[in-house]
């Protein structure tokens, strides 16, 4: 019996780990020193930055004749796209200065994200945990707000192209939707319980 791989490459996968495995590590060391303030602040940018996000990529799929009906009304958008839009066979129509410019996006986020947990928190553990809180309200957000303004993707078992640094990163969406869900439960669960005083 063979078993099949849930992302591609293979090493994606392993991204299910990531989780689980930091939030044990955060409560051996005694859990997370962070204040309900610092993840409202921080997941609040992340919403608003994952919103963006998805609005750059409407825009550059539309600009580029990938979207179908971009040229009307956004109702048309959103009919038009459900019917043609294939977000996995996009990539491989884009021309190349866009492409480089997709993958310039992309590290232009990671470097977001981790300014975001550098101004945030002052230890290296609470640095990761912020960087995950927000790269999973942001992924979340992402696709929430691609689905309202023009309904794709039509099921969580739509394929995506996740990520493009190293190479192209591809998997159903319900997969980096369950990554981010597990990612902001291990901050939350894994936050230090304040000492009671009395």
């Amino acid at each position: 019996m063979r078993v099949g791989l849930i992302a591609e490459p293979w090493w994606v996968n392993l991204l299910l780990l990531v989780p689980p495995v930091a939030y044990f590590l955060w409560r051996r060391n005694g859990g997370l020193a962070l204040a309900p303030h610092q993840l409202l602040t921080s997941g609040v940018f992340a919403a608003a930055f994952g919103f963006v996000e998805a609005v750059v990529v409407a825009y550059l799929r539309a600009a580029t004749g990938l979207l179908p009906g971009y040229q009307g009304t956004l109702a048309e958008v959103m009919r038009r796209s459900s019917e043609f839009y294939q977000q996995s066979q996009a990539i491989n129509q884009f021309p190349q200065s866009l492409l480089t410019l997709e993958v310039l996006r992309e590290g232009a986020t990671i470097v977001m994200l981790l300014s975001v947990a550098f101004l945030t928190a002052a230890k290296t553990s609470s640095r990761a945990a912020i960087f995950l809180w927000t790269f999973a309200i942001w992924d979340i957000t992402y696709y929430a707000a691609l689905w309202a303004t023009v309904r794709w993707p039509l099921s969580l078992r739509d394929v995506d192209v996740l990520f493009l640094i190293p190479r192209p990163w591809i998997s159903a969406v319900w997969f980096p939707l369950l990554v981010s869900a597990l990612a902001i439960a291990a901050v939350l669960f894994a936050r230090a319980t304040p000492p009671k005083s009395g």
